[in-house]
């Protein structure tokens, strides 16, 4: 029995890490085998690439390569094997990021991105994927202000807003995969819906 691929997404603050516990222990509450992941990273190579895409400066190609390889790696090792093993992987960002950071943040051409979508899983595609939508203000606001912030985490309003508007056009290109989740309200309360929208994929 074919497993189930979810997928976590939002610009940074959007606060998708605090949920991804939830879904966890909801699925698994139902017999379900996890499998809990992350991009850029996920495999031993996938997590060396992840140390050089937040923290070194590259060309915006050589940026989006480096995501999509080790995407490959990350589709090879985990994700296609645990499905085909009946369970449901969960991961923290899939490829809407890369189309909502490097072409909405940094203006790749999105036929680029396209191609090398095409190319690295042409059949590929989360069954779920939750989008958690926030205002950039309050995005900033949740960044945790003790930690170091990446290369990403430290750009300006102005590329978290080009990649809030990408991720947005994308759930409006995929209706069928796509929930957008306010992530301004309670805890309790997106958990709440998570839970309504999970029992349709049980």
């Amino acid at each position: 029995m074919q497993g189930k691929f979810i997928t976590f997404e939002g610009i940074d603050g959007a606060g998708k890490s605090t949920h991804i516990g939830f879904v966890t222990d909801y699925l698994t509450s139902r017999g379900k085998q996890i499998v809990s992941s992350r991009e850029p990273g996920g495999t031993p190579l996938g997590e060396k690439l992840r140390d050089l895409l937040l923290h070194e400066k590259m060309h915006l190609e050589t940026e989006a390569l480096l995501m999509f390889a080790s995407r490959r790696e990350h589709i090879a090792q985990v994700i296609a094997p645990n499905l085909a093993a009946g369970k449901w992987v969960l991961s923290d960002r899939f490829t809407d990021a890369s189309f909502a950071y490097q072409s909405g943040g940094r203006g790749l051409p999105r036929a680029k991105m396209e191609a090398l979508e095409a190319w690295v899983h042409p059949e590929l595609q989360p069954d779920l994927t939750l989008l958690f939508d926030v205002p950039l203000e309050v995005a900033r606001q949740r960044l945790d202000a003790t930690r170091t912030l990446d290369k990403f985490e430290r750009e300006q309003a102005d590329f978290f807003a080009k990649c809030r508007a990408e991720y947005l056009r994308r759930a409006e290109q995929f209706p069928e995969r796509f929930v957008v989740v306010d992530s301004t309200r309670s805890i309790a309360d997106i958990q709440a819906s998570l839970a309504q929208v999970l029992e349709k994929l049980l």
